[in-house]
């Protein structure tokens, strides 16, 4: 008879290609960072933003390191859940650390929900506030998580679809901004009140964010085809590119927009900034550009992230049920993961969705790398001058990041600080439960 709450998860080996993963990783990267956290950074750090997306792919860099060495090492689809398990074991350090990821991909889904929505009520003058962007953002999700149920090659074929166009898009936008632009009136050395210490940390910090869609490919492992060579060929691959694009829109987008208007349009400056250089076409042009790009981060990241939350379930470090659904267990976690992305898009802000987001993944990165350095070094060749410059380099922008926050926005610092100690307090006491009952359960079988 067929356990009612059987945990284990079924994957699909060899379904996924290097150029699969590579759209997946990229799909959640250039759609949360292009489309809308250009304006957002240029608000911490005024015309110095091109350097923060530079600064913060340097950072990224060097954490990324970690991740290669493990995925080598260990491909799974359970990515960096199974990754701090092999650091820190079966423990409260795996099972908190591994939540916040959790929660950090779901952050960044409902960020690119209310980035779609944002984007496409510029076509309908409906305005930044209009009910429609997180019910547009709503919709996406649903239609999303169907296309999620059809399994890998369909999922496959979609991102490797719109990434293709998106990244031709992008470029195309980048460079025709460029070119059409009177100059490249980015002057690094104009003082504003944002170009401050803290601000250009808190922006790039931010511009973490951009890039942390890697972290995606991690979860394809036991699916990837040659996962050994492939899941960190695909992630260097994905930070390169983005790397490149982010560089070529930065400059399209301060080439064509004052700083006092890539902040008012934060939510949808590339829109802004299409308008001036290629006319109303280029709105059209930009904004589908952006629907295309949002939807496809969002079907890799609802991909990578119920898969995480599967591997999680089935290590017994978080609980499960059911609830009454059929299927597999990594059914059942895409359910969770969409619902809970649903709530986070229909009320919370893009502002403060990033903000959360970038809390959670720095903390827990710092976690792996400190992981790898401590327990696992030796055994996945990582050198230690590397992991200890991730770890100091992580922990500088989140310095710096809170600090901001607390001076401009201290509730979205609160909340994050409240909700990094439910998920400890919660599994602290799920693990004690887990572990008394094992305890119990194996005496009675000494006792038979």
């Amino acid at each position: 008879m067929k356990d009612p709450q059987d945990r284990t998860t079924k994957y699909q080996a060899n379904s996924l290609t290097l150029i699969g993963a590579v759209s997946l990783g990229t799909g959640v990267m250039i759609g949360a960072g292009i489309f809308a956290l250009t304006g957002q950074m240029a608000q911490m750090t005024g015309v110095l933003f091109p350097l923060a997306f530079l600064s913060a792919a340097l950072i990224v860099s060097f954490s990324a390191y970690s991740y290669v060495k493990m995925s080598n090492a260990f491909p799974s689809a359970g990515g960096i859940g199974m990754y701090l398990y092999k650091a820190y074991g079966s423990s409260l350090a795996t099972a908190f650390n591994a939540l916040l990821m959790y929660f950090s991909m779901v952050i960044a889904q409902s960020f690119l929900a209310r980035t779609f929505g944002s984007y496409t009520v510029q076509l309908i003058e409906a305005g930044d506030h209009s009910i429609l962007v997180p019910g547009l953002g709503v919709g996406l999700l649903l239609v999303a998580f169907v296309i999620n149920l059809s399994g890998n090659r369909l999922i496959e074929g979609v991102a490797s679809f719109i990434g293709f166009l998106k990244i031709s898009g992008i470029i195309l936008f980048g460079v025709v901004g460029v070119w059409l632009a009177d100059s490249l009136a980015v002057d690094f050395t104009q003082p504003t009140p944002e170009s401050t210490t803290t601000g250009f940390l808190a922006a790039t910090a931010l511009g973490i964010l951009a890039f942390k869609g890697f972290t995606t490919i991690t979860n394809s492992g036991s699916e990837l085809k040659d996962p050994h060579r492939n899941v960190g060929r695909a992630i260097t691959i994905s930070i390169a590119l983005c790397v490149v694009i982010y560089t070529l829109v930065g400059l399209a987008v301060a080439s064509n927009l004052s700083l006092s208007e890539i902040v008012a349009t934060r939510d949808y400056s590339l829109a802004a900034a299409a308008k001036p250089a290629l006319g109303e076409y280029g709105l059209w042009f930009t904004v589908i550009l952006a629907m295309m790009a949002t939807a496809g981060g969002i079907i890799a990241s609802i991909f990578a992230v119920s898969r995480m939350l599967a591997m999680l379930t089935e290590m017994k470090l978080v609980p499960h049920s059911h609830f009454g659904m059929p299927g597999t267990i990594q059914k059942h976690t895409l359910v969770y993961t969409v619902l809970l992305g649903l709530a986070l898009t229909a009320f919370f802000d893009l502002t403060r969705i990033a903000a959360l987001g970038i809390i959670f993944y720095l903390v827990m990165d710092i976690a792996v790398h400190w992981g790898v350095l401590r327990y696992l070094r030796k055994e996945i060749g990582a050198r230690i001058w590397v992991l200890i410059t991730a770890i100091v380099l992580d922990f500088v922008v989140l310095a710096g990041f809170v600090w901001y926050k607390l001076a401009s926005d201290f509730l979205v610092v609160g909340v994050a600080g409240a909700a990094m100690v439910l998920i400890l307090v919660f599994e602290g006491v799920f693990l004690g439960r887990r572990a008394a009952a094992e305890t119990h359960a194996h005496h009675d079988h000494k006792s038979e």
